[in-house]
């Protein structure tokens, strides 16, 4: 039996309740620092400890993302606080920092990391090599192809999860490594203040002057959308099936999460191998 797990977002309190009510086997969230998602409302110590209690009694994993590049001054605060973060019983952390998942295999030896995308895993010996750092988990970056999954899979420790998006904003640089937020507006993208420069509409004109094209939207990609791949990622060897999207609302995560839910029910319904992660039980609000 493999039990693959729909990994969804929670932003606050609020989308966390809604992602295990409709159908998340994993939720992913942030604390109120090392996180990836600055503009997002997080969870300081005590909400991060309630939620993980939430999502536990429907058989839900929580994983932490620490998923942040964080500068020497920050350093000294990170031993105090992933301890206190593994205290609270989340099952995972994110990380994407070489330095940051090797303090965490010092300080917490027994809490499982998932290496972030940040980390631009796109190939079997990066995968491999981050195992042997002591990473169980490496979640893949966007931007390969399901014939590239299933390779890495081969020519990897088979103990080695693997995660991948199915759903979600799509960043124009590869795997988020992107420098425009910052240098026009001053917001690091790679610390979480992403300003999505690449959204915005541009005028585009030619060498003499002339409007080739107006306010259009040269740099924002379509969003992925990998609902009818779903038989194909699994079969890949894809464990973990994730949704983007800590940013967004409520109305977004139920939505987004029954849609995967139900299309994973009716694949498992025909595929007996693939059995469901958590409970699938509702929990009353």
């Amino acid at each position: 039996m493999v039990k693959p797990e729909l990994l969804c977002p929670s932003g606050d309190r609020e989308c966390l309740e809604a992602a295990v009510r409709y159908g998340a086997d994993a939720v992913y969230l942030g604390a109120k620092t090392f996180g990836m998602r600055a503009a997002a409302k997080n969870f300081d110590l005590s909400q991060l400890r309630e939620a993980v209690e939430y999502a536990h009694t429907a058989g839900v994993k929580v994983y932490l993302t620490v998923n942040v590049l964080p500068r020497n001054r920050e350093l000294d605060a990170f031993p105090a606080f992933i301890r206190d973060a593994a205290a609270c019983g989340i099952d995972a952390v994110i990380a994407a920092d070489l330095g940051v998942i090797t303090k965490i295999r010092e300080i917490t030896p027994d809490l499982p990391i998932h290496a972030s995308t940040q980390t631009g895993v796109v190939n079997y010996a990066t995968a491999s090599a981050l195992w042997n750092m002591g990473c169980e988990r490496v979640v893949l970056a966007r931007e390969l192809s399901i014939e590239e999954i299933a390779e890495l899979r081969a020519k990897t420790p088979p103990a080695l999860e693997i995660e991948a998006f199915v759903h979600g904003a799509m960043c124009m640089s590869i795997s988020g490594r992107c420098l425009l937020s910052e240098y026009f507006t001053g917001r690091d993208a790679n610390r979480g203040a992403c300003a999505q420069f690449c959204r915005l509409a541009f005028n585009l004109v030619d060498s003499d002057g002339e409007m080739i094209g107006k306010e259009r939207h040269f740099l924002s990609l379509k969003d992925m959308n990998r609902s009818a791949a779903l038989e194909e990622m699994l079969d890949a060897g894809v464990v973990s099936l994730k949704i983007e999207g800590r940013l967004k609302d409520i109305s977004y995560v139920k939505n987004i999460v029954a849609y995967y839910r139900n299309a994973l029910d009716e694949l498992f319904a025909r595929r007996k191998e693939y059995v469901r992660s958590s409970y699938g039980k509702c929990i009353p609000q």
